[in-house]
């Protein structure tokens, strides 16, 4: 061994124990590891900073950008809604989960997969009366699974692909993962119905501030559109259709915006104002199923300002306010503080009247939508206390299949080869805030820039391990440990030892300092590499041991309100279930 050689090995080592320590964040980590690196000389100055331009990066933060926009629609969420209330128990309940954020994780990267339908299974969990433990840690692996069936499920497909590339002139397309992944998910899928019981029982997550504020009764106004679907509907099936989670308080209708009388059986037209009660996701859904159109929606604060400007935010009224007694109407919110008054929760009553009609009073906790430089200002202004903050869903607008539909044709071109993935997926990402379908601001909140910092600086760093003649080495070593193995045995080596890795290293890091090594392993024992690349893949995309190697198990922790340890009681069965699976089916699809 080299100088070299040893210097690129302490770089590596010091990094692993820096991720396993803990007390610096993984991208600060990945940062200092470049940043020695180039003052070691393992990483050439002018080649420093390459692997921010690497397609990895691009792809991961378009996979990220286009999930988000899938997520927003709703559309997934309302399919599975329709699902999960024909099931009722928990284990029936579980898989239906499991199964959909499997599928979902070859479509769109994992990550974003799970973060759409862990909503969900917060509501399946409150509806049957059970922790939300026994959902969320076997969504994740089930989103890990199911990341393994396409290349841009998750990192580690994406980079083997990169590497394969470099070997062979050709990298792995989208669905040369399928066979494998999509034997890994149902044997998966199959042992977590049944396994789900090695989890505690009493694990729950401890309440945030906006759980606690949880204002699930506001009232909002909306006008029936002329072509509205549920026009000649009554009142009470208008409810029904909604699953009885909101109520009509009043039906207002004429010029003057009189409340009829018997709401229940009053027939729905044209022009009539609605008055709905209920949590606002469920509000907002309701409204966008029917066609409705919100309160204020028309007015200049609304149509002037650009989608990415516009906010809204939950407040409560306070005593000394100038609001308490005056009606929206009179206090001109529109016309003086550029504002719209989206919906009202007073608890304890029952809002009749339109919402420029209702005299508001100290406690009340009102929804107001408007620019984003003007919401604070004016919510001081107008005397009102900004509630802890959660997503508001009133005021939104969703796309609803054009999102899946922009999905679908970047995956079919990059399944076929008509541009490269990277392309593919940074025009999604282009084209679905362009449609209006996630404004520019969401967009760059739901990029995940810590991943994306560390793999750019990892990149080079684990490139110096391979120009160096590290990767060569540790192969060497392997090969020497795997002489008179099996074909089976070396492959399940590779797996086992990738898998081992990741906790410590995370997914995609581990990757980038294995898949090397399994090209040169198999290339020493002159055997095919695929089944061996295939092996880092799948061994990399299963961390189920710990709440670090991936982040999907990280998301997951604080909702499920895991422990450490609690991964390996479900997590260690599972991987042996891959080892024992993953080897033999691999070598199926891909002999050596």
């Amino acid at each position: 061994m080299n100088l070299q050689q040893a210097l690129a090995f302490g770089i590596l080592g010091g990094t692993m124990i820096l991720f396993l320590w803990g007390r610096l964040r993984y991208d600060m980590v990945a940062l200092l590891a470049l940043l020695v690196s180039i003052a070691c000389g393992t990483v050439p100055a002018d080649k420093a900073f390459s692997g921010f331009s690497d397609d990895i990066v691009i792809i991961v933060a378009s996979a990220l950008v286009v999930s988000a926009a899938v997520a927003r629609s709703g559309v997934i969420e309302s399919a599975l809604r329709k699902l999960g209330n024909r099931v009722e128990k928990v284990r029936w309940q579980l898989t239906l989960l499991v199964g959909s954020v499997t599928f979902l994780s070859a479509l769109v990267k994992n990550i974003g997969a799970l973060a759409m339908l862990m909503p969900a299974a917060l509501k399946m969990a409150k509806k049957s009366d059970s922790s939300p433990s026994v959902f969320l840690m076997p969504m994740s692996f089930g989103s890990l699974l199911g990341g393994l069936i396409t290349l841009i499920g998750t990192s580690p497909n994406i980079i083997v692909s990169r590497v394969r590339e470099q070997i062979t002139g050709e990298g792995f397309r989208m669905f040369d993962y399928a066979p494998v992944g999509i034997g890994l998910s149902l044997v998966g899928l199959t042992f977590l119905h049944f396994g789900y019981r090695l989890l505690p029982a009493d694990r729950r997550a401890a309440p945030t501030m906006g759980e606690v504020l949880d204002i699930h009764d506001y009232t909002t106004e909306a006008v029936v559109a002329e072509d509205s679907p549920v026009i000649g509907q009554s009142a009470a099936e208008f409810v029904l259709s909604n699953e009885r989670e909101i109520k009509i308080t009043a039906v207002l209708r004429g010029e003057q915006r009189e409340p009829i009388a018997k709401v229940a059986g009053t027939a729905i037209e044209a022009g009539d104002i609605l008055l709905l009660k209920g949590a606002p996701e469920e509000l907002e859904r309701a409204i966008a199923r029917a066609g409705l159109l919100l309160e204020g929606q028309h007015r200049a604060t609304v149509t002037e300002t650009a989608g990415n400007d516009i906010g809204v935010a939950e407040a409560v009224v306070t005593a000394g306010s100038p609001l308490v007694g005056q009606t929206a109407g009179k206090m001109e919110l529109h016309e003086r503080h550029r504002v719209n008054l989206l919906a009202i929760s007073r608890a304890g009553h029952r809002l009749t009247q339109g919402l420029r009609d209702t005299r508001l009073r100290g406690g009340d906790v009102i929804v107001l939508q408007g620019p984003l430089n003007v919401l604070p200002e004016q919510m001081r202004e107008l005397g009102c206390l900004p509630l802890a903050e959660r997503p508001i869903a009133l005021g939104n607008v969703r796309k609803g299949l054009v999102p899946l539909v922009v999905l679908g044709i970047a995956m079919a071109l990059a399944a076929f080869s008509v541009v490269p993935a990277a392309v593919a997926f940074f025009g999604a990402a282009v084209v679905v805030i362009l449609c209006g379908a996630l404004p520019l601001r969401a967009a760059y909140d739901h990029i995940e820039w810590p991943i994306l910092v560390m793999l750019g600086a990892l990149i080079p760093v684990s490139e110096a391990l391979q120009t160096s003649g590290g990767t060569a080495l540790v192969s060497s070593w392997l090969s020497s440990v795997a002489s008179g193995l099996p074909p089976w045995a070396a492959v399940g080596l590779i797996m086992i030892a990738a898998m081992a890795a990741t906790p410590f290293l995370n997914n995609a890091a581990t990757v980038l300092v294995m898949a090397p090594i399994a090209a040169i392993f198999a290339k020493d024992l002159q055997m095919n590499p695929d089944a061996f690349l295939m092996a880092v893949a799948v061994g990399a995309g299963c961390d189920f041991l710990t709440p670090i190697g991936h982040q999907c198990n990280t998301l997951v922790m604080g909702p499920g309100g895991y422990r450490f340890g609690d991964y390996a009681r479900l997590g260690a069965p599972l991987s042996a279930l891959v080892i024992v699976v993953g080897v033999p089916l691999i070598l199926l699809v891909w002999p050596v």
